[in-house]
């Protein structure tokens, strides 16, 4: 059963409620677009990647955006990520996420997962904690009207390209979001200035950004952001990582106005000496299939990111069984699992066969 959250926690200020209020549809609208940057150590070598991604999207029949920010790589050649997918609306309020982040220990392998869903008028949280074979389950709800001025992860990206764009950060802006611990806290931002970054061969200024997120039991978390005039991110770290996430070429100049081209399928022609009719209508068919798949995948961009999630956690697992895998990959997500060990089973006998 869910726990219910009490009200007695900080409280997000006017100033930072009015700046979520303020914000226009065309300011998110020019927020739209994909950011992709290189994971380096302090010696220089390049770790992984770091990819954010926002576009349109609906939810439950509400126009919003789709988020998907995706980080992996090794550290000291120990495999880590993080991902998060998302739908928030456009009044920036956190309608669904889902985050994971792993460590790939050999000998204490940790994997987190959440899920925070907006349901009536509540905030629901679901957290899984897999190390080694124990697996711990939490759930939390938060009445909405008592974490007015929250963002999430999710939102917190779209936010930092807003005040990117903006190159100013208005005054006394206290935010509300959750610590590691899924405790309520405040955040932050800060204006870093201006600075000069070389981007490939070319010497930029970029525009800094400090986020902070101050947990009431443990030390501030920091980010510190750069990014380019038109919102594109141009470097991140987390103060105190051994790690910087920066662009490594400038980003092609996109055209906001530009329509995504009318779907033409060329048909090739054929020698059909049977049945001309049935021919012309398999063709008509597989048209009409394919422009319905097109559609569908347009209108669901979020099944990308999923499947991207997965098969870089399946192969990085590289389980014996993939179908046991994928269905324990899934499952922890379900409102109608049952409690037991995600990922226990996918090396032994498949039990989704037993009764086959």
């Amino acid at each position: 059963m869910a726990e219910t959250k009490d009200q007695s926690h900080p409280r997000a200020s006017t100033e930072a409620i009015a700046f979520l209020s303020s914000i226009e549809l065309k300011e998110l609208q020019h927020c739209l677009f994909a950011d992709s940057l290189v994971t380096i150590s302090d010696t220089g070598r390049e770790l992984g990647e770091f990819t954010v991604t926002i576009q349109k999207a609906s939810f439950n029949n509400e126009a919003c955006y789709l988020i998907h920010a995706n980080s992996h790589g090794s550290i000291d050649d120990i495999p880590c990520g993080t991902s998060i997918t998302a739908y928030v609306s456009k009044s920036l309020e956190t309608l669904e996420q889902h985050h994971h982040e792993y460590v790939k220990l050999q000998d204490h392998p940790l994997d987190r997962k959440s899920y925070m869903v907006r349901q009536d008028d509540h905030l629901v949280v679901n957290k899984i904690i897999t190390e080694r074979e124990e697996v711990k389950r939490q759930s939390f709800t938060f009445p909405l009207s008592s974490v007015q001025g929250f963002v999430s992860e999710a939102s917190n990206l779209l936010i930092l390209r807003i005040l990117a764009k903006k190159r100013a950060i208005p005054e006394d802006m206290v935010f509300l979001s959750f610590d590691t611990e899924t405790h309520i806290c405040t955040s932050t931002y800060k204006e870093l200035g201006v600075r000069s970054q070389t981007v490939g061969k070319v010497g930029t200024e970029v525009f800094g950004i400090e986020r902070a997120i101050h947990s009431e039991e443990d030390v501030p978390t920091t980010w510190q952001c750069y990014f380019l005039s038109d919102g594109h991110l141009a470097s991140r770290v987390q103060v105190g990582s051994p790690v910087t996430m920066k662009l490594i070429h400038m980003p092609a100049q996109s055209d906001e106005d530009k329509k995504e081209p009318d779907l033409v399928f060329e048909q090739k022609p054929l020698v059909w000496e049977d049945d001309m009719q049935l021919y012309s209508k398999f063709l008509d068919r597989k048209e009409e299939l394919k422009a319905n798949h097109t559609m569908y995948i347009r209108h669901h961009p979020e099944l990308k990111a999923l499947m991207a999630d997965f098969l870089q956690f399946l192969l990085l697992r590289k389980p014996d069984d993939v179908f046991t895998f994928a269905a324990e990959y899934f499952a922890p997500f379900s409102s109608k699992r049952n409690p037991g060990n995600t990922f226990k089973s996918s090396n032994k006998t498949n039990p989704f066969w037993e009764n086959c």
